[in-house]
């Protein structure tokens, strides 16, 4: 559950969503057992976040299934606005590979297939395609590797890339216009092109019932948040989580929680993956921010279990958000 990034640290801030996701589980657990609420709270630990989809891993292999999960409920922290609907964007992340010929780059150039010239058209295209595309989708990517020696025409090249966008069919249509820039590049230079597609994240489908019922718990015990129906407007976050498959499959929330973000000279320090924000999650002030939101979410979960006619509006909302995608679709 709570992993760190190479060579950062906890510059995500999962060591913040691990208190918050322990303490609210003990806590539900812990009322359910003192008021003999009947029901059950799981707690799934799922690493591997940052690329890996551990929670894919594990809603795949039927663990949500096998406990007979209702709704799944977590958070994250950051330096934006407490809120109480995070919704977070679509996610394929892919590596490209050209394979071309060697040649010497000064005595006989025209022998050889330059794979480096290849990556290199492809990455120019992607950046004038960025001008026509919508906003929230977005194009990342940098060359791993780009050849041996400058008197070596490039034999191999590769890169890492990732897609994102508002919603699955918005990320869908960005990969076929991305996947295109690779294609004319391989025909321009004669490189042979491959492309291996990574991890894929969905967005996350907001449910307002939960976001609502959150958003009381959370100002109860002294925080800001917007109403949930107005957080839908303010857009999505265009980071990428696996929760968002999750949200897909359940009705889900993920709440968001500021938390202070210094930088050493004093000012507004960088949000999360960067040192800044290492810095912040593991200080004392973060850590009773997360036993707050874990306080929250516990809350919510409590009312999902006792009042009446809460689980059922809360599913009612996931099948309207899952009849829209399949009308999109």
């Amino acid at each position: 559950m709570c992993h760190a990034l190479p060579g950062i640290g906890h510059a995500c801030g999962h060591n913040l969503i691990a208190i918050a996701s322990i303490s609210a589980a003990l806590a539900t657990k812990h009322v359910m057992e003192k008021f003999d609420i009947p029901g059950k709270v799981v707690l799934f630990g799922t690493p591997a976040e940052e690329g890996g989809g551990g929670k894919i891993a594990l809603l795949n292999a039927g663990a949500y299934a096998k406990h007979n999960v209702d709704i799944s409920l977590i958070s994250h922290p950051g330096i934006t606005p407490d809120a109480s609907l995070v919704r977070t964007s679509a996610f394929q992340a892919f590596r490209i590979e050209y394979f071309g010929r060697e040649a010497h780059a000064a005595a006989a150039p025209w022998e050889g297939i330059n794979a480096l010239d290849a990556l290199i058209t492809a990455y120019t295209s992607i950046s004038v395609l960025r001008q026509q595309t919508q906003s929230g989708d977005i194009i990342q990517g940098c060359i791993t590797q780009g050849g041996v020696k400058p008197n070596i025409i490039h034999a191999y090249a590769s890169g890492d890339f990732v897609v994102r966008s508002t919603t699955k069919q918005r990320l869908e249509a960005l990969k076929k216009r991305v996947d295109k820039c690779f294609e004319g590049a391989a025909v321009a230079t004669g490189a042979k092109l491959k492309m291996t597609l990574q991890s894929r994240y969905l967005d996350h489908v907001p449910n307002v019932p939960l976001g609502r019922g959150y958003a009381k718990h959370f100002t109860a015990l002294g925080g800001k948040l917007q109403a949930p129906e107005m957080e839908l407007l303010t857009g999505s976050t265009q980071a990428s989580t696996d929760q968002g498959d999750i949200s897909h499959a359940m009705p889900s929330i993920s709440a968001g929680f500021r938390i202070e973000s210094v930088a050493r000279d004093g000012g507004q320090g960088g949000g999360p993956h960067t040192p800044d924000f290492t810095r912040a999650s593991r200080t004392e002030k973060a850590h009773e921010k997360a036993l707050m939101v874990g306080k929250a979410l516990a809350a919510t979960a409590v009312d999902v279990l006792i009042v009446e006619g809460y689980l059922e509006e809360i599913k009612k909302e996931f099948e309207r958000g899952r009849e829209h995608i399949a009308e999109v679709k």
